[in-house]
């Protein structure tokens, strides 16, 4: 039986449904836009009814920041490919093409937010002060983790797809009830300042069963999250195409929330965007899903060849839209930098990769025995059995000194 053959309802040739559906679009007060674009390729400035006014608060020192990160986060991301390719990481994660989406979005956010990334948000790592270096001892592995989530309120990175988007619902609806609990004991709101929690996963993950569970608890329960989405065309080498048949962004009016779709190498829409969104989830207005619709220029780890299943050409077209160029199309336009800046920009970028170099080369692989000491809180036999049994095997190679094998 086709679809134009379904048996009808009592409520064929009415109204109440394209009434209910008007009713829930205006509760959520989605943006009335396709795509949200404030900086177009060739640098122009455009407006908008909704987040203009957010662009506005943006001056000359902001947008310069902006492109600061940016600039600093792409020649970090050459260097580590550099170091990946001789033998130095393990593996990289490459992110050129996306600074906007994830400077625009991690500058939008406040120190009390906490943020879920998933293994390629080393832009919105920037933003939230994790020392690079330290990012990179993951993919080294001589790191379970490199930082320490506490300090910066930006997690550990999340290597199983799309995994991080329940724990992120599962944290704001933590913060929601100790903000009810503090209000029910007489707390004053105000000496807190009221966070919000952001969660980083791309178009690929958006087919996994955890983004579908993760929306249903976050509008079911009003959880104070903003899902980003970074839609960078490519799952590995899966098109968007094949995961969905509508802009991802439509996907949160089936849950019961807003859904944005921003130019995701406009790093001053998705900035407003962002800010918008937080600023939303704080006050109890429920989550938010950012769609930010941009492009993987490069490949998807180190370990894959975007050659075999995608065009060159298709490359070259999305390059002319770089989020960098036409940042400073426009900063020079406006007379808000010169030459000078940017050499400045491109020094302070050569002296990042210097020191991630150095302390990449510098970094020693941690004693094997923490290992076995970190996997139970209290010792355990027969943890103690399985070290005392490496212990035995590692001093049967050559040339082991005084169990130096054992700590490798």
């Amino acid at each position: 039986m086709g679809a134009t053959h379904l048996p009808s309802t009592e409520f064929d040739g009415t109204e109440l449904d394209d009434q209910l559906e008007a009713q829930a679009e205006a509760d959520l007060g989605v943006p009335p836009t396709e795509m949200v674009q404030l900086l177009g390729p060739d640098g122009t400035l455009d407006t908008d009814s909704v987040f203009a006014e957010y662009a506005e608060r943006l001056d000359g020192e902001k947008l310069r920041g902006f492109y600061a990160d940016m600039a600093a986060i792409r020649r970090f991301d050459q260097e580590a490919t550099a170091l990946q390719r001789q033998g130095q990481l393990a593996l990289w994660v490459p992110l050129t093409g996306q600074e906007a989406a994830q400077i625009g979005s991690g500058r939008a956010s406040q120190p009390q937010d906490y943020i879920f990334p998933t293994y390629r948000e080393h832009g919105v790592a920037l933003t939230r002060n994790v020392d690079l270096a330290e990012l990179l001892k993951q993919f080294r592995g001589v790191s379970n983790g490199g930082w320490n989530p506490k300090d910066t309120n930006f997690h550990l990175y999340t290597l199983v797809l799309a995994a991080q988007t329940p724990h992120a619902v599962g944290y704001a609806m933590g913060i929601q009830r100790d903000q009810r609990m503090a209000a029910a004991q007489g707390v004053d709101g105000s000496v807190e300042p009221k966070a919000a929690v952001m969660v980083y996963f791309g178009d690929g993950a958006s087919s996994e069963g955890d983004v579908h569970e993760s929306m249903v608890f976050a509008s079911s329960y009003n959880a104070p999250v903003v899902f980003f989405c970074q839609n960078n065309h490519w799952a590995i080498s899966v098109p968007t195409t094949v995961q969905t048949r509508i802009p991802l962004s439509n996907r949160a009016k089936g849950y019961g929330f807003p859904g944005i779709r921003v130019d995701g190498n406009d790093v001053i829409a998705v900035h407003a965007v962002t800010e918008w969104a937080l600023e939303h989830a704080r006050q109890g207005n429920g989550p938010v899903l950012i769609e930010a619709f941009t492009y993987r220029v490069g490949a998807h780890t180190t370990a894959d060849d975007p050659t075999k299943y995608r065009e060159s050409s298709e490359e070259a077209l999305w390059r002319e839209k770089d989020p960098l160029d036409r940042l400073e199309k426009y900063l020079r336009a406006e007379g808000m930098a010169d030459d000078a800046f940017f050499a400045r920009v491109a020094a302070d970028g050569d002296e990042l990769a210097a020191y991630i170099r150095k302390s990449t080369y510098e970094s020693d692989a941690p004693d094997i025995r923490t290992a076995f000491a970190n996997t139970y809180v209290e010792a355990h036999p027969l943890v103690a059995e399985e070290l005392a049994w490496f212990e035995e095997y590692s001093a049967g190679f050559a040339g082991d000194d005084e169990g130096e094998g054992a700590g490798r």
